[in-house]
This record gives C-alpha cells, sequence and structure tokens, in this order.
C-alpha cells in the first residue's frame, strides 16, 4: 500500500485530503454534539426553572440559565424568560425563530461527512479507470512475456486506488449515521423545551392572575364591610 501511494500520489493525495477533512470533522461535531450540546439532567433543570418562575423570580432563572452558555436547550428557555412579560403571540414566534437558529447550528458540518465519502468513492473509482487505461496502454506496447505482469500490475494499481476510496468513504458514512441521530435528538429536544416553556410560562400568568383575582375579592370584601 505504501509504494501504491508513493508511485500514485498524484491520484491518492486527492483521497487523503478528503479523509483529512472527515478527521477534523468527526473530531468537531464528536465534541460539539456529545459534550457541549448535550446536556445530562434536563428533568431537573425544567424543575429549576419551573420553581422559579412559578414564585415570580424571572431574573433569577434567566441567571440560572447563564450558568448554561453552551447549551440550546438554556439558550430557548432564556428567550422565552427575556418575552415573559409580552403577549403570548410574541413569545411563540420568538421561540420559533430561535428554535430554527439553533437547530441549524446543531446540524451544521454533519452533512459533510456523507458529501466527502460520496467524493471519496468517486475518486477511488477515478482511480481505478487511470489505473486501467494505463495498464491496458503499457500492455499495447509491451511485448507478449510482459503482458501478463504489466496486466496484474496495473489491476493491483486499479483495485488500490478503489480500496482506499472506500476506505474513506465506509467510516464516514457510519459516523454520519451515528451523529446525524444525535442531532435528530438534540433538535428534539429543542422543539420539547419551546413547548415546555410556553406551557411554563401559561402557568405562571395562570397562576398570577389567580393571586390578583382573589386580592381584588378579599379588597371589595374589606370595602363592603
Amino acid at each position: 500500500m505504501l509504494d501504491f501511494v508513493k508511485n500514485n500520489f498524484v491520484h491518492v493525495a486527492p483521497i487523503l485530503l478528503c479523509a483529512g477533512f472527515a478527521v477534523a470533522i468527526m473530531f468537531e461535531r464528536w465534541i460539539t454534539l456529545y459534550f457541549r450540546y448535550s446536556m445530562s439532567g434536563r428533568a431537573q433543570f425544567f424543575d429549576k426553572v419551573r420553581q422559579l418562575v412559578l414564585s415570580g423570580r424571572i431574573a433569577e432563572a434567566v441567571t440560572f440559565c447563564d450558568r448554561y452558555p453552551s447549551q440550546p436547550v438554556a439558550k430557548v428557555v432564556k428567550e422565552a424568560l427575556l418575552r415573559t412579560q409580552m403577549p403570548e403571540e410574541v413569545i411563540a414566534h420568538g421561540l420559533e425563530i430561535t428554535v430554527s437558529e439553533l437547530q441549524q447550528q446543531v446540524q451544521s458540518r454533519t452533512p459533510f461527512l456523507a458529501t466527502i465519502a460520496n467524493v471519496a468513492t468517486l475518486l477511488g473509482l477515478f482511480g481505478t479507470i487511470l489505473g486501467l487505461i494505463h495498464s491496458f496502454e503499457a500492455i499495447g506496447n509491451a511485448s507478449a512475456q510482459q503482458r501478463s505482469a504489466l496486466l496484474a500490475a496495473g489491476i493491483s494499481t486499479a483495485m488500490n486506488a478503489t480500496m482506499m476510496g472506500l476506505a474513506v468513504a465506509i467510516p464516514c458514512m457510519v459516523v454520519f449515521s451515528i451523529f446525524a441521530s444525535k442531532t435528530n435528538q438534540i433538535n428534539a429536544e429543542i422543539e420539547q423545551s419551546a413547548t415546555r416553556m410556553l406551557d411554563i410560562i401559561k402557568q405562571y400568568f395562570y397562576s398570577f392572575s389567580e393571586v390578583e383575582a382573589r386580592d381584588q375579592k378579599s379588597d371589595f370584601r374589606r370595602r363592603v364591610a
């Protein structure tokens, strides 16, 4: 294989370049999806936010979200908290924009792995065709005794090109499937977070209305008495 790389570096270099880009993207996506964007203890996080919001401590809830600056879920919650005093339609519209932006960030660069896999496969096939062309040209100009050896060497070179392309493409497709599944999971969590925050804010306004109504009734009774 090393001899093949040395003797056919012009054909191999694009495949190796694809492999380099793929490794860089895999590393970046692994760190981002499994560490930066993945939140453990989401249930406890929302329990804390609900407790703060229903007790009227909105500023404390915003500060609590700031403890998770890289978490998409926390960003959705913070955006909802900052719009708490606005009409429900404004809150929902703001959350839709935030969810869309965050989902684009989560799934960025992951599709490049599928593209690299396809390109690496095509580059391998391209090297295979070039190897066969050179092999047949050499056979046409060689003696009868040399043809079998040249044909075997040309086919070996062609197959090595295909193998290198597939060696890059197969891991890319496997990792792409894994990352795509993780991306879908995080995107679902983002959408669920927006829905849960709308529900928490509605609970907050309902409880606030109930308290205000009780205060008004008590004040009316005092005046009548």
